[in-house]
């Protein structure tokens, strides 16, 4: 009696993450405190990582570096180092990291056009807050 020989079946190993939904995918990329203002400066051309670390105030030099390299290895932006000396690196948009920055525009165009009443809602949860825990 001979034993038949089935072939096993090895389901391929997916090469990106299942999204529920376009938002879903795009909030993988940009999840992070300081991503989508990385990319907001980044869409004024190249710019050194001293610039960036200026523009995103508040932003420790540990967790820019890693959303830097995080954002590179999306495929977003581009470090370009110049192999001089003294060292000279600057970080760019890809044409999707492009695109990204400029989908989040109407987001920055909508901060912008209601800071004051964001500033007020904030001062009135923040009292809540504190009274709350008084």
């Amino acid at each position: 009696m001979s034993e038949a020989v089935h072939p096993t079946t090895v389901e391929p190993t997916p090469i990106a993450p299942r999204f529920t939904c376009g938002l879903d995918a795009t909030l993988k990329i940009i999840s992070g405190k300081w991503k989508p203002l990385i990319l907001y400066f980044l869409l004024r051309g190249p710019t050194r990582y001293g610039e960036l670390k200026r523009a995103v105030r508040d932003v420790s030099d540990k967790v820019l570096i890693q959303h830097l390299k995080e954002l590179e290895a999306d495929g977003v932006l581009r470090r370009n180092d110049y192999k001089e000396v003294p060292p000279r690196v600057d970080y760019t948009l890809t044409p999707l990291g492009q695109s990204l920055a400029q989908a989040l525009e109407p987001l920055c165009t909508w901060g912008t056009d209601n800071m004051v009443e964001m500033q007020k809602i904030f001062a009135e949860r923040d009292s809540w807050l504190r009274e709350k825990h008084a």
